[in-house]
């Protein structure tokens, strides 16, 4: 059976940064797609970033270069999310999901293992 398990989250002042991690049991991530979606307070969730197998990074948005950064660690069986400069208006539940299906790879029911989800709340 399939795990996928985010950590990494808390509480960080304004300007700082964290490191999510999304690790897996039962899935080599590394021969799947990879992507990561935050849902903030009563809004939907929305996808920000994905990793392929060849380790090709696609943001789901300009806004999300720059801030956000994807990498993998093989060994580790994991993908992280880098986040810098970060604000108030990051805060969320931040997820991750393996083994993209097919059609919107920012659709988090497009992938076949989804994680939990891990907060980050950024104060001021």
């Amino acid at each position: 059976q399939v795990q996928l398990v985010e950590s990494g989250g808390g509480l960080v002042q304004s300007g700082g940064s964290l490191r999510l991690s999304c690790s897996a049991a039962g899935l080599s991530l590394n021969q799947v797609t990879v992507a990561w979606f935050r849902q903030l307070p009563g809004r939907e969730r929305e996808g920000l970033a994905c990793m392929d197998s060849a380790n090709e990074i696609t943001y789901s948005s300009d806004s999300m270069k720059g801030r956000f950064t994807l990498s993998r660690d093989n060994g580790a069986n994991a993908v992280y999310l880098q986040m810098v400069n970060l604000n108030p208006a990051d805060t969320a539940m931040y997820f991750c999901a393996a083994h993209f299906a097919g059609g919107n790879r920012f659709e988090f029911r497009q992938y076949l293992y989804r994680g939990q989800g891990t907060q980050v709340t950024v104060t001021s």
